[in-house]
């Protein structure tokens, strides 16, 4: 009643002109129909608002005492110039350049703003109010909240494209007439930006007939645009709107709660069962869920207040000193009083609570987004952020014993700054993988070598994951395991494992309930499990541990009873003993300031035992094969079933006793029971190893084999599973379970015998005889949890012929067009480029539109483009033509060196590829070497990159070429050992400095020729040249180079001895023309 009263005296109030509280008076017009359309709705009213806003205020000076004359005036100033449409550039100026002459003498500061829409929404109820936010959020006002939920529920909608720049005192201007125009400018384009919003939120409020069915996390595009720190904080930090509703959902739904509560000296578990308005639970699931949830537990801290462990972006170890269950904390955002980032070190003992500091000698400056890795009696503290420019690539390692911090100088492979990367330890090696650098994601993996303090950037094979930050990794044996994460454009759900043996990636394929695709969340290994805790966004599905079964690749769900919905992000997670310890985590939000949790505690065996038992109790029929004897009552001896618990197995006894060793009465309880609970919809036979050949063939014969699916095995590949039909099943439920009609089996070595026996086959064996032979060697029925399907093999090539034949079809277009279809095709980043024969033909012009997509979709392309020759201009510019997509700027990652580049303004080879590496292979310390033609790194990279040249001179004359240049050697920090030349390099290229010379132009370089012997130094050097020859005239071309050189030398005054030091076979060009390139040595003559 009390918001029905509110919202009656509001829209009174507004609906009577003249009541508006603004200095203007009345409503903005713009925003009008919006704030009509939210007061029609029962759930909300408007309280404030401003549409937005382009204006001059007139600040008073501090120690001004005039501006004070007038005791009414607001200390925020006046306005000088206000409008809520577009301002007109030209008034603006002359209201500041030629002021009325009625205008007083005071010396009052004029400041340009722009203030974007504001509006201020009472709500019903916190529901209603998270649901406008994810609107609001989703339109585009990022800043959204709740700013009130105590005695009325506000929602604030607002976002940041704000601006505010001071201009001078009125008669004095510091800035020009123009440059006010240029503000006017940029102040309309953030109007019309403004409005684009807030047009939308009208459109999506009125679409949807108020927000109710509007996701939290809204769609925002701009909600992917995380590439800098900050806007992921943001993503992060907006989450938190949607826990009061998880927590609403939550007591609206019938669940299971199991909770520890911890004493000093036992644990009580306390069970509940709660449905909503029925007093029973359906077995069908069809009206109710029943879920499973183990509490976390708050830590009490003692000696140092709790304070010290809120934060977030911190790092945790368990440490290996003689009390090994103690964790140190380092770093992180957060901290008691005002929060800042964190350089302290903390010792925190789950056990007892006891936090005590770690003072260390000499720590690393304060920095968020580090990993800590343990090895022996060191922790290594890796890279970080300490402010949005600051970000490290430096190792620190703390020698526990002696408290003492000490920085390192590596060796090896290059390692670029970076933060909120993962790493894990194996043996005595640091694993890193990813992490950010302003808008560099990194998809490498670099080593460091605990032992020599080396970096080794490791070339890895298989399935390779994306670049990504933000992720988790962690390792179990000599496997790492890497979860989720942020690509730069959406969050990841992906599961991957790396063989640390031989440096290979792959994808996890898994079942169960998966967990949904997150960033910045913790991940941990626990006997046979790896769990997964928290993370963003955050939803009512995250506020779970997710737990990974290492056997059998099954994912668990187990939910968190938590109280308050903690915000795990940026949190960590630690095993110690049986117990995960949680540390910290949380967000800064503009509804709810700053967040963080309070340290936490779950009970592993518990939650372990809560997964299997579900897993469990999802598995319709177990294992009823290998009867084996049991004495019950009187002695007699009747058939138990391995696969049964305890409990059953006694029960079983029981109506075999009952039955006079007739267990059909069991078995049908059993499959009613199981019946009930789930159906089975795919089987396996699971049968050891040294029989699979043979079960396989079994049931191949009998014709029980589902090709429709993969044989797999476990992991150390004892154990194998036959995909079969269901018609083995029946076969086990009423041949085997049954024990009256069960058939007589010899021993598995005695059948093994028989098999092996001379003149045994399996084509003249009975359909008893094959039973009897598969009951023999072991094989148990199974659920088939993960049930790989096997696919057809299709190549792209087939799919596209398909789905081009459709469309020729469709059009009533001639066959023969399929002749214009492609064989091959090249990848350029997310770019497929066709080769420029494909699709030629006028005719396909006409159903480009059409045409394009199914192509892009046949050969899985996010783009698609089609090659056309190099401009045969001295800048050699690409002409790619983009077919889908919005332009060619691609991001190519290549022997650990990144390229970003115009593909259709510059060029790119696949085929240089061998070239390149045999470049990086060189030893070029304490080189200098010139690269006449350095287009956008081609060479320049690999000799700086790979190869440790001491400095490039990069000549290039294509602006294309030049610009991805500049960013392609500051994104692999090498830009401090490479001088860029722009201009044709026969006049900018430097003279007597170089060690070596590429001249990698194509189909000759011969013009440079001469610019080449003058780069290098007077004592000589090598020339790395390029060129395309006959393959019948290889010899007399490199005679050719070589006499050419010599004669150039001599004509400079060099006393060279010129040769032929190996001549290097790229790649073919064309029919019988080669991609050769001539290694030239040149050095004083001998005299």
């Amino acid at each position: 009643m009390e918001f029905a009263k509110r919202k009656s005296m509001a829209l009174s109030a507004l609906a009577r002109e003249g009541m508006d509280k603004s200095p203007k008076g009345s409503l903005d017009v713009p925003i009008i129909p919006l704030l009509d359309a939210i007061n029609a709705h029962p759930s909300y009213f408007t309280t404030s608002s401003c549409s937005g806003r382009i204006s001059i205020l007139s600040h008073a000076a501090p120690n001004d005492q005039s501006s004070h004359k007038n005791k009414k005036k607001k200390k925020a100033g006046d306005w000088v110039f206000i409008t809520h449409e577009f301002a007109d550039p030209e008034t603006v100026s002359s209201l500041l350049f030629n002021p009325p002459s009625s205008s007083d003498d005071s010396h009052d500061t004029m400041v340009f703003r722009f203030e974007p829409f504001i509006l201020a929404v009472d709500c019903i109820d916190v529901t209603s109010a998270h649901s406008l936010v994810a609107m609001a959020i989703s339109c585009g006002f990022r800043e959204s909240g709740i700013s009130s939920v105590s005695k009325r529920i506000m929602v604030a909608i607002r976002c940041s494209i704000r601006l505010e720049v001071p201009l001078g005192e009125m008669g004095r201007m510091m800035v020009s007439p123009e440059y006010v125009r240029y503000l006017v400018g940029i102040a309309n384009e953030k109007m019309a930006a403004n409005r684009k919003r807030t047009d939308a939120f009208l459109g999506l409020f009125t679409a949807s007939k108020g927000p109710a069915d509007v996701s939290p996390l809204g769609n925002d595009d701009k909600q992917t645009e995380c590439m800098e720190e900050g806007n992921v904080l943001d993503l992060e930090a907006r989450q938190l709107k949607s826990l009061s509703s998880a927590a609403a959902a939550e007591q609206d739904a019938p669940y299971i709660v199991v909770s520890k509560v911890y004493t000093m000296k036992r644990v009580t578990l306390t069970t509940t069962m709660t449905t909503k308005n029925s007093n029973h639970v359906s077995m069908t699931g069809s009206s109710s869920t029943d879920r499973c949830s183990v509490s976390a537990n708050k830590m009490k801290i003692l000696d140092l207040p709790v304070g010290k462990l809120f934060r977030w972006g911190h790092s945790a170890s368990l440490l290996n000193d003689s009390d090994s269950r103690r964790i140190l904390v380092f770093g992180g955002f957060g901290g008691v009083g005002r929060h800042s980032r964190q350089n302290d070190s903390l010792l925190l003992d789950p056990r007892t609570g006891m936090l005590k500091v770690l003072h260390a000698v000499g720590p690393p400056s304060p920095r968020i987004g580090h990993t800590s890795s343990v090895i022996g009696n060191h922790m290594f503290v890796i890279g970080g952020r300490g402010d949005p420019t600051q970000i490290f690539s430096d190792v620190w390692v703390l020698h526990t014993e002696e408290s003492r911090w000490e920085i390192l100088s590596c060796t090896g492979s290059v390692f670029g700054p970076r933060h909120r990367h993962a790493a894990a330890v194996v043996d005595t090696k640091v694993y890193v993988h990813g992490g950010l650098y302003h808008e560099l994601i990194y998809p490498c993996v670099h080593v460091l070598d605990t032992e020599t303090m080396q970096w080794t950037e490791i070339d890895t094979k298989g399935e390779q994951p994306c670049a990504r930050h933000s992720h988790s990794m962690v390792a179990a044996g000599s496997q790492l395991f890497m979860f989720g994460g942020y690509d730069g454009e959406t969050a990841l759900g992906d599961l991957y494992s790396f063989d640390t043996n031989i440096c290979l990636w792959k994808k996890v394929k898994t079942t169960g309930r998966n967990p949904s695709a997150r960033f910045s969340h913790s991940m941990f290994i626990y006997k046979r499990y790896l769990g997964i805790v928290g993370g963003c966004p955050v939803t009512k599905q995250l506020q779970g541990i997710f737990l990974f079964d290492l056997q059998t690749h099954v994912w668990k769900h187990v939910e968190t009873g938590f109280v308050n919905y903690p915000m795990l992000v940026r949190s960590t997670v630690s095993i110690v003993g049986d117990d995960l310890v949680m540390v910290g985590g949380g967000a800064s939000c503009y509804a709810f300031g700053t967040k963080f949790n309070e340290p936490m505690q779950v009970d592993c065996c518990l939650l372990t035992s809560l997964a299997s038992d579900r897993h469990a109790d999802s598995v319709a029929v177990k294992p009823l094969t290998n009867p084996e004897e049991t004495k019950v009552g009187n002695g007699t001896a009747v058939a138990g079933l391995k696969g049964l618990t305890d409990d059953e197995n006694l029960h079983y006894n029981a109506c075999a006793h009952a039955t006079n060793g007739n267990p059909r009465a069991f078995h049908d309880q059993r499959i009613a029971k199981d019946t009930v609970e789930m159906k089975p919809k795919k089987w396996a036979l699971q049968i050891q190893r040294r029989y699979a050949k043979l079960g396989k063939d079994i049931v191949k014969k009998i014709g029980w084999l589902d090709t429709g699916r993969k044989v797999y095995k476990t992991e150390d590949e004892q154990i194998v599973f036959l995909p079969v039909t269901e018609k083995c099943h029946t076969w086990f439920l009423e041949k085997v379970a049954c024990s009256d009609n069960l058939v007589e089996s010899p021993k598995a070595s005695d059948s093994m015998a028989f098999c092996m026996a001379k003149g045994f086959s399996l084509d003249g064996a009975s359909l008893p005889e094959l039973q009897n032979l598969l009951l023999a060697c072991g094989a148990s029925l199974v659920e088939d949890d993960i049930a790989l399907m096997r696919r057809q093999p299709r190549s792209p090539q087939k799919i596209l012929r398909e789905a081009v034949m459709s469309l020729i079809h469709q059009k009533g277009l001639p066959t023969n067009l399929l002749e214009q279809l492609p064989s091959r095709w090249e990848r350029l980043g997310n770019i497929v480029v066709l080769p420029s024969l494909a699709f030629n033909h006028k005719i396909w012009d006409s159903v480009s539109a059409e045409l394009w997509p199914i192509v892009a979709s046949s050969l899985g392309a996010v783009r698609l483009a089609r090659q056309g020759k190099v401009a045969a201009t001295g800048t050699r510019d690409s002409t790619l033509e983009i077919l889908v997509g919005a332009n060619g700027w691609v991001d190519h990652h290549e022997n650990g060196i990144f390229y970003s580049f115009d593909s259709t303004q510059c060029m790119f080879s696949w085929g240089n590829l061998s070239e390149k590496l045999r470049m990086s292979k060189l030893d070029c310390r304490n080189e200098i070497i010139v690269d006449l033609f350095a287009g956008i790194g081609y060479f320049v990279l690999p000799f700086l990159v790979k190869a440790g040249a001491k400095l490039v001179y990069a000549c290039e004359w294509n602006p294309h070429a030049l610009n991805a240049l500049r960013k392609n050697v500051a994104a692999n920090f090498v830009s401090d050992r490479c001088i860029i030349l722009d201009g044709d390099n026969r006049i900018v290229a430097p003279q007597g400095v170089a060690d070596r010379v590429c001249l990698g132009l194509l189909p000759t370089s011969e013009d440079s020729w001469p610019t080449a012997v003058r780069a290098l130094k007077p004592q000589g050097g090598v020339l790395h040249v390029h060129g395309n020859v006959k393959d019948s005239e290889e010899d007399s071309w490199s005679l050719y180079v070589v006499q050419s050189i010599q004669e150039i030398a001599k004509s400079e005054g060099r006393q060279w001895q010129v040769q032929l030091e190996h001549l290097e076979r790229v790649k073919w060009y064309a029919p019988h023309i080669r991609h050769l390139v001539a290694d030239i040595k040149c050095s004083l003559a001998l005299c």
